[in-house]
């Protein structure tokens, strides 16, 4: 029988101290705005079969063939025009996030190693479950940006650990958080941004509540996705007392001409705005870091989409990023998740200088 091979890891030392860690996992984006660094985002997005479930050759062909010659360059203007000094939104928020739930466990007793990945690009999930394991992580609690679970985005994190696990020759107790699609502080952490965002701009005629599309395939094959969006969304419209006729549920980022889950985002927009809807709010719960979908799909295009149609205000109401009900949130859910798990005690030296080691490394990626 062949010896299996395992990838280089980290020196091991008997003795050391046992941690308890977070890989908190986001979808990623390019390394910056131009063509080369989108073709090899959206090559490493697009060829994931979670994310793409049609026979691998005929996609193979479509992909290299067509999408990855013309899309890449669409793409790259459009990350332009979303692009922070910092970076890319939602890498920037998801790092922020995560040093922020760092930084909340351990004020509440809790000096747990947290660090972000990304499904597709950098950091990538093998890199930061490689270097837990050398600050001695050996329990890592896996959670996802992802509130609604979707076989193409929270499996596809949970393939990318297991790969990672495959590999490696001591593998650390694992778990991992699904979906939260109706915990109650994630539902509270955005009746209460909304709210806020009326208090200081007002409120609309109409919430809208755009989620990120899926084919319409996926969801007659038993994917949950659809029934967590709308339950995400009756949830929220209770506790913002709205009637069905104060808010709608769309979808948007259609690929391909293949039927996806509707109504869809703008081509509403556009039928309300001609119908005579004056203004409209937009929020988009499942994201919840800016990005390119956000800023860009929803801030840009479809405002000007909505305004082009006859509407008069259109205000998108950002995601939830780095406001402080959100951090809470997340927090409980990592808390919960972790229950049995050693968390607490003293101040540990060592968990201080993995922390800061972090948040330098941090500061020289941005």
């Amino acid at each position: 029988m062949p010896t299996p091979r395992f990838a280089d890891e980290p020196t091991f030392q008997h003795g050391q101290r046992a941690r308890t860690a977070v890989l908190y996992c986001n979808l990623g984006t390019p390394d910056e705005p131009t063509v080369p660094a989108v073709r090899r985002y959206l090559d490493e997005f697009l060829s994931d079969p979670r994310v793409v479930e049609i026979p691998r050759l005929l996609w193979w062909l479509i992909l290299h063939g067509v999408i990855l010659r013309f899309r890449p360059a669409k793409s790259a203007a459009k990350y332009a025009r979303i692009w922070s000094p910092e970076g890319s939104p939602l890498r920037v928020w998801t790092a922020k996030q995560a040093l922020l739930l760092q930084g909340w466990l351990g004020q509440r007793g809790h000096p747990v190693l947290v660090r972000h990945a990304m499904r597709y690009g950098q950091p990538s999930i093998a890199t930061q479950l490689d270097a837990l394991k050398a600050e001695g992580a050996t329990r890592v609690l896996v959670m996802t940006a992802y509130p609604q679970y979707s076989a193409t985005t929270t499996a596809s994190v949970f393939d990318a650990v297991y790969a990672w696990a495959g590999r490696t020759r001591q593998i650390p107790e694992l778990r991992f958080v699904n979906h939260y699609h109706d915990d109650s502080t994630y539902i509270e952490a955005l009746v209460k941004h909304i709210r806020a965002s009326w208090q200081m701009q007002g409120r609309g005629d109409k919430l809208v509540m755009s989620f990120h599309g899926l084919p319409q395939r996926n969801l007659m094959l038993g994917d949950p996705y659809h029934c967590e969006c709308h339950k995400t969304a009756r949830l929220l419209a209770a506790r913002l007392g709205l009637s069905k006729d104060d808010y709608m549920v769309t979808f948007q980022s259609r690929l391909g001409r293949a039927k996806w889950l509707q109504p869809y985002t703008e081509p509403s927009l556009v039928k309300m705005a001609r119908a005579g809807v004056p203004r409209v709010d937009v929020v988009c719960p499942g994201f919840t870091s800016d990005c390119l979908e956000t800023l860009e799909e929803i801030g840009i295009e479809a405002r000007d989409a909505f305004l082009g149609a006859g509407g008069k205000e259109f205000h998108f109401i950002s995601c939830l990023n780095d406001r402080p009900e959100w951090i809470t949130a997340l927090s409980e859910l990592a808390l919960r998740h972790m229950q049995g798990w050693p968390t607490s005690g003293g101040e540990d030296p060592e968990v201080g200088a993995a922390t800061r080691r972090h948040a330098l490394d941090l500061g020289a990626t941005q």
